[in-house]
């Protein structure tokens, strides 16, 4: 997996207001703009081979240690959007180290394109100062807008878009965790493709307005796009996304509003590393609500091999990799700050069908691999030469998404734990489940039934009773899978005819996970 993301993240930071000046020629009015302009450009793009983005830089760029690129910041008196009274900022990201690809940034004022042109005073080298000769055609890798997210009149990074088609927002009181990309192509599987977003239009926002919007022209061998996000921070913590689409291949495997996380290990890890951390993850689990309404909750985890799962074969209300356990006393981690790492939500608007959202998890030793992937493969996918128009809008959440009973915990236990004593292939599984009539003092924990459900092998011993010190319940059964192979399995509360929790699913390697 393509780890430019997780490098990304380390670039973050609060940048100050100020006014931007000093432009001068980096500044050259050009074309009107609308919309349409950037569908035109990708339509075009399509009909023609596929030519990667720049990547030649100076040796002094390209063999930049990366903690010696990260020194390279924008200057924040440079800050573009703040005069007229704007509520928000637009900085630049500097090419270097494993940031090659060049990105063309353009302004949009009036409807008329202004493309900006690199220069290093742009830029603060520190001590070294700016490397020789540099054109002004180098152009950039991205872009970091800025908003006063939490305090009025501090400036904070509001969303950055760095590296391939990855960008990643926040809400407020939110750290930087996971993050999202335009599209995915065979996420896990051998030959991924990761198309590149090769322009931008910021338009410019009037004095007082809410919102902005940033227009992208995606390019990659298989497939071109035309995107435009629009961010509300003063409304709610979402970006709304529409995109049009044009196949250059007949596609496979395309995913749809692609999230990528990290996940190392969590209270369901068997075998921890030594770390003084109780757990270290961006995200903890996948969540998925059906067409139907119903609620499924998927731990994540750090297999011992690759995995790849798919979750239903029909249309969805959205999906999201989250971060439930928000307790700092589960990370102990001051610096990542782990638990106020936000969760993304995606509602999909457009309706493409049936498909399914598939989760790849890929074993990973480290927590600066992005090792989880989730994303919305629909059934039919897009043909050579065709057109295909999507919208979804994804919030940047931190609570319960609903409000009926949730899985709070997962933890697996050694099989001289279980019910089935001393025999290796056994694991006892123990969820805690909480909210909703699961407060209830007056429940009759006795009467609630535990229904469990495995793909293949057995599951025995279900055992249901109250954990006082959550307010909720504990279940728990065992699970033995078949020699050599794995087992899914599918577990919720219910009481007589009704249902108290959302269903939790999980996969049980045959080689335990790590």
């Amino acid at each position: 997996m393509d780890l430019t993301r997780r490098a990304a993240l380390q670039l973050a930071g609060t940048a100050c207001a100020s006014l931007a000046t000093g432009w001068g020629g980096a500044l050259a009015a050009t074309d009107a703009f609308g919309p349409e302009m950037v569908i035109a450009k990708a339509r075009e793009l399509a009909a023609k081979p596929y030519v990667g983005p720049g990547d030649a830089l100076p040796e002094s760029l390209s063999q930049l240690s990366y903690d010696d690129f990260r020194r390279i910041n924008f200057r924040t008196d440079r800050t573009l959007l703040r005069d007229g009274g704007s509520n928000f900022g637009l900085q630049l990201f500097h090419r270097g180290s494993i940031f090659k690809h060049q990105a063309k940034v353009n302004l949009v004022a009036d409807g008329t394109v202004k493309p900006l042109f690199y220069s290093p005073d742009l830029f603060d080298f520190g001590d070294r100062g700016p490397p020789q000769g540099l054109p002004t055609s180098l152009g950039f890798a991205g872009i970091r807008l800025l908003y006063p997210l939490n305090h009025s009149g501090k400036m904070d990074e509001l969303a950055a878009f760095l590296g391939a088609s990855y960008f990643r927002f926040l809400g407020k009181g939110q750290h930087y965790g996971l993050s999202a990309r335009g599209l995915s192509l065979g996420s896990g599987g051998p030959g991924e493709e990761f198309p590149d977003f090769v322009e931008f239009w910021v338009e410019t926002p009037q004095a007082g307005q809410g919102s902005i919007a940033v227009h992208a022209l995606l390019d990659g061998p298989s497939v071109t796009g035309a995107y435009r996000f629009t961010f509300e921070p003063g409304t709610g913590d979402d970006v709304a996304v529409q995109a049009t689409l044009f196949a250059r291949k007949d596609l496979k495997e395309m995913g749809l509003a692609p999230l990528t996380s990290m996940f190392l290990y969590g209270e369901n890890t068997l075998n921890r590393p030594r770390d003084f951390r109780p757990e270290v993850h961006d995200s903890d689990g996948l969540a998925i609500q059906s067409e139907s309404g119903e609620w499924l909750w998927r731990p994540l985890r750090n297999p011992t091999r690759n995995s790849v799962a798919n979750f239903f074969s029909k249309d969805i209300k959205g999906f999201g990799l989250l971060q439930r356990d928000r307790a700092f006393g589960s990370y102990q981690d001051l610096e990542a700050l782990y638990d106020k790492r936000p969760g993304y939500w995606v509602e999909m608007k457009s309706r493409l069908g049936q498909g399914r959202v598939v989760l790849v998890e890929l074993h990973s030793n480290a927590e600066t691999d992005d090792n989880v992937v989730a994303t919305w493969v629909p059934d039919i996918q897009p043909k050579a030469g065709s057109e295909t128009q999507i919208s979804y809008v994804i919030h940047a959440v931190a609570g319960p998404l609903h409000q009926g009973g949730q899985a709070y915990a997962t933890f697996e236990t050694h099989n001289a734990a279980a019910t089935t004593a001393g025999k290796p292939s056994v694991t006892r599984f123990l969820i805690d489940f909480v909210g909703d009539r699961l407060k209830d003092v007056a429940l009759d924990v006795s009467k609630i039934e535990l229904v469990i459900w495995g793909s293949n092998g057995t599951v025995s011993g279900p055992s249901v009773v109250a954990n006082p010190a959550i307010n909720g319940v504990r279940a728990s059964f065992d699970a033995e899978p078949p020699p050599g192979e794995d087992i899914d399995l599918r577990a919720f509360l219910r009481l007589g005819s009704e249902t108290l929790t959302e269903t939790w699913t999980y996969r049980l390697d045959s080689a335990k996970p790590v």
